[in-house]
């Protein structure tokens, strides 16, 4: 009876050591990683990441299990020791258990699993989930007293979808290229290398850029960029005008192709905000600044300086004024409908593909279930768009 009875402790010693490697493990893993391990196919990592939905609840839940577990394995042990030993053997024997039931069953398991994050976490998924269904009820105590000061607390299905939204957008950005989030050519704002700096400080106050791209021969002739701190820094000193070139900067030349996640370390490596955007080519293509990756996964960044333009204008019912620098993705999620984005990143592309040529403002195009209407062309751009639903 006594060697079952530490048989059993050991057992559930070795139990509690799993659920407290795999816990701790599962707390360190990001639930992004966890779904894009599940996308290719990671036995566990799905479970993971349903787990991860609620992660207020998963240590409460997960320690009010370990903790029975825990003392259920000491039980069985005490008896056993009391049974052989007495007096002090026995509470030196007593400390004894408590030490190893601690280290071997929580401490040690612990620090394993924080340092080894997502595989563990996936091997004992079930495990895991088993522990969590259990303690949730603790878990729930525990998260009712979790509300804002005011004791508007958001609800579940709130947190849940702007969780779901902003791991969607993280996960996109890691797949998205340059091309897709620049600021294309045609809105660039820039000044030519024979202007001085009155004029680029004039330009900077009226535009509201803080840096701008100076050009040689042309917009494809990008020789350098200009700061508005150096501008104003060269203002404040009382020192007269001198050619934009002495205070440009080195522009930062990148490929359209490039991953903006790729993109986004090397800016941060090179402490560069602005990047100017090359084709294929040699010409510019457009320019991105960190700003602008940052938006592509927390969304639109407008300060009290920008007056926000609406990228869907909602006519009728079935009938939208659309930007025409919206994706194409994006206009298909908005009716509903999948467009085909292979050949075009925007709906202005879609419509100039659709043409063929430059359209006449006024202009239709059928695809699919849609009717796209150019509703203004500014030059060789197509600005905006009317789509209706049929």
């Amino acid at each position: 009876m006594i060697s079952l009875a530490l048989g059993l402790s050991a057992v559930l010693t070795v139990f509690a050591a799993a659920l407290r490697f795999g816990g701790a493990s599962l707390v360190r893993t990001h639930r992004a990683d966890a779904l894009r391990d599940a996308a290719s196919g990671t036995k566990g990592a799905e479970r993971v990441a349903d787990l991860l939905e609620l992660p207020t609840m998963l240590q409460p839940s997960i320690g009010m299990v370990h903790a029975a577990v825990l003392v259920a394995a000491a039980i069985p042990a005490t008896w056993a020791l009391s049974a052989v030993t007495s007096r002090w053997m026995l509470a030196g024997s007593l400390m004894a258990l408590g030490l190893i039931l601690v280290l071997a069953g929580d401490a040690v398991p612990r620090a394993v699993g924080r340092a080894m994050p997502r595989r563990p976490a996936y091997r004992l998924s079930i495990l895991l989930a088993w522990a969590i269904r259990v303690g949730s009820r603790a878990a729930d105590a525990i998260s009712e007293d979790e509300e804002d000061d005011n004791g508007e607390g958001h609800s579940e299905e709130q947190d849940h979808e702007e969780e779901f939204e902003l791991i969607s957008s993280v996960l996109e950005f890691t797949d998205a290229i340059v091309r897709e989030v620049m600021v294309p050519r045609t809105d660039m704002i820039t000044i030519s290398a024979s202007e001085d700096t009155d004029r680029a400080l004039d330009l900077v106050i009226a535009r509201g850029r803080s840096r701008i791209p100076v050009t040689g021969d042309d917009l494809d002739d990008i020789v350098g960029v200009l700061y508005a701190r150096d501008l104003l820094t060269l203002f404040d000193a009382g020192e007269g005008p001198r050619p934009v070139t002495r205070l440009m900067r080195p522009v930062h030349l990148i490929p359209e192709t490039k991953r903006v996640s790729e993109l986004l370390r090397e800016l941060q490596a090179s402490k560069v905000h602005l990047a100017v955007v090359v084709d294929e080519f040699g010409g510019t293509a457009g320019l991105v600044s960190i700003e602008d990756l940052l938006e592509e996964i927390v969304g639109e960044i407008v300060d009290e300086y920008d007056v926000e333009q609406p990228m869907v204008e909602l006519l009728s019912d079935g009938e939208y004024l659309v930007d025409a620098r919206m994706a194409v993705g994006d206009l298909g999620d908005l009716v509903g409908h999948e467009i085909p984005d292979d050949d075009w990143d925007t709906v202005g592309g879609l419509v100039l593909g659709l043409a063929g040529r430059v359209p006449e403002e006024g202009e239709s195009f059928d695809i699919d279930h849609l009717v796209l209407t150019a509703d203004r062309v500014q030059g060789r751009r197509v600005s905006r768009v009317r789509v209706s639903v049929r």
